[in-house]
């Protein structure tokens, strides 16, 4: 069990609106150690996103506390952050739209090298871009290729080797293989692990994908409406989801057996409510087929044992 490298407190990020402040992420508490990956999950327009960008400080952050190694990111001055970021990267949804058309795969690699100064002349970068190439799996021939040229699993190896060549810590994963092929999804996270392995990275990996979130993942978060519903080791909380929204979550997920039928009755049914100016109280009340006058009340995250919390007023 490792060290605490990053945490949450009372995390907010708001949104104006002409109907309101839009509560994207909402008092959001967790912590990540060492060398371990968090999955955070949930339907889209949960804040899934917006959350791992305000960890980054790409978005500012409204309230509360992001400790990175025990300092706090919302107070780091512009060029305490441009340090930051050698140690906190991000591997967006889609490889396209992430990268410049107008470089070249090797001159993408090399953009944050050359930015942060961190080679000495131009035989040492070109050094430096051939081995995260290599690492990443990047033959040599794609060097001088640009973006529109590749599939879509190497321009994901190009966005990955760009994160990681700053020698990061700490990697958000915004749906990273969501946009690839089946086939291509498996071999990037195969690719995300070893890396993972062998230079001891820590990740959260946003996702709404359980099957995918299940195989990389050491404890799962699951969002809904900006706030954070439940957290648990990710075999836990497989086999003993508690918060309504998990449990239907999981219920979800397509059965391989034709011969079993999906219990309807476990699928989520109604609408979703408004996360802006939303009440205070649980915001699945209007989904949720155990909702309680007791709901209505601010919910928070409890433990339940075996590092599983729910914000549910059943473990109250």
């Amino acid at each position: 069990m490792g060290d605490v490298l990053l945490q949450a407190i009372d995390l907010k990020k708001y949104f104006s609106t002409p109907r309101g402040e839009l509560h994207a992420v909402d008092n959001v508490n967790f912590s990540i150690r060492k060398g371990e990956t968090l999955g955070v999950v949930g339907e889209s327009g949960c804040g899934k996103s917006t959350l791992g960008r305000t960890i980054l400080r790409l978005l500012p952050i409204t309230g509360g506390q992001v400790l990175y190694d025990g300092q706090d990111v919302a107070k780091m001055s512009k060029s305490q952050m441009i340090q930051m970021r050698k140690r906190m990267q991000i591997i967006f949804q889609d490889p396209y739209s992430s990268l410049d058309p107008r470089m070249s795969v090797a001159a993408a690699i090399a953009e944050p090298l050359k930015i942060h100064g961190v080679s000495k002349n131009r035989a040492e970068l070109n050094a430096k871009v051939q081995e995260l190439m290599d690492t990443v799996g990047i033959a040599e021939r794609y060097a001088t290729s640009y973006p529109h040229e590749l599939d879509g699993g190497r321009r994901q190896r190009v966005v990955i080797a760009r994160s990681m060549a700053l020698n990061p810590e700490f990697i958000v994963c915004d749906e990273p293989v969501s946009a690839l092929d089946v086939s291509i999804q498996a071999q990037i996270l195969n690719l995300m692990m070893d890396l993972q392995d062998q230079m001891g990275l820590t990740y959260m990996f946003i996702t709404h994908d359980l099957s995918v979130v299940r195989h990389i993942s050491d404890h799962i978060a699951v969002m809904y409406l900006g706030e954070m519903v439940e957290k648990a080791p990710v075999d836990e909380l497989f086999r003993n989801p508690r918060h309504p929204y998990t449990v239907a979550l999981l219920a979800a997920i397509p059965k391989p057996n034709l011969d079993q039928s999906q219990d309807e009755s476990e699928l989520i049914k109604g609408e979703v409510s408004s996360p802006i100016e939303p009440k205070p109280g649980c915001r699945f009340i209007p989904r949720c087929p155990y909702a309680k006058p007791e709901c209505a009340e601010p919910q928070e995250l409890k433990d339940v044992g075996n590092e599983h919390f729910v914000a549910c007023w059943q473990y109250s």
